[in-house]
């Protein structure tokens, strides 16, 4: 495994930890927020939801004009609380599920891709979180 510099991006969704995960977990609402901006949307997704079950979501401009798989296998799965992706080339996602009451805060850190800056690689994450917000807050 990569010995890469460790990001973190959190947010607090008003949502039980439950629905959290669920959407969190689930191929069918992966793909209404797994994107960093309006301009990009996450076409497919599939999970297998167990240790050694593969993630894979597709990331893409709504242009075509450029897109790629985010792929990795699942290392740890505590439900509702943790789980832990391990990256194709090899680096580590841990996402946290921390309940308090009807709110949940959701925290990832994450191993930073060393051929990136790590300002974008930081705001593009927090994002993406920030759009899982809101889509769980609106259903």
């Amino acid at each position: 495994m990569p010995d890469n510099q460790k990001l973190e991006v959190s947010t607090t969704v008003e949502a039980p930890q439950d629905k959290a995960w669920k959407a969190y977990t689930s191929a069918d609402a992966i793909p209404k927020w797994n994107f960093a901006s309006d301009d990009w949307c996450c076409p497919t997704a599939k999970v297998d939801l167990k240790v050694g079950g593969n993630h894979s979501a597709r990331m893409e401009a709504k242009d075509g004009s450029v897109g790629f798989d985010f792929n990795g296998k699942y290392e740890e799965v505590d439900a509702p609380h943790a789980l832990t992706l391990i990256l194709e080339d090899g680096r580590r996602s841990r996402t946290t599920f921390e309940a308090a009451g009807a709110r949940t805060t959701v925290r990832t850190i994450f191993d930073a891709d060393s051929e990136a800056p790590v300002e974008m690689q930081q705001s593009g994450w927090q994002s993406i979180l920030d759009n899982f917000r809101r889509y769980v807050e609106s259903t």
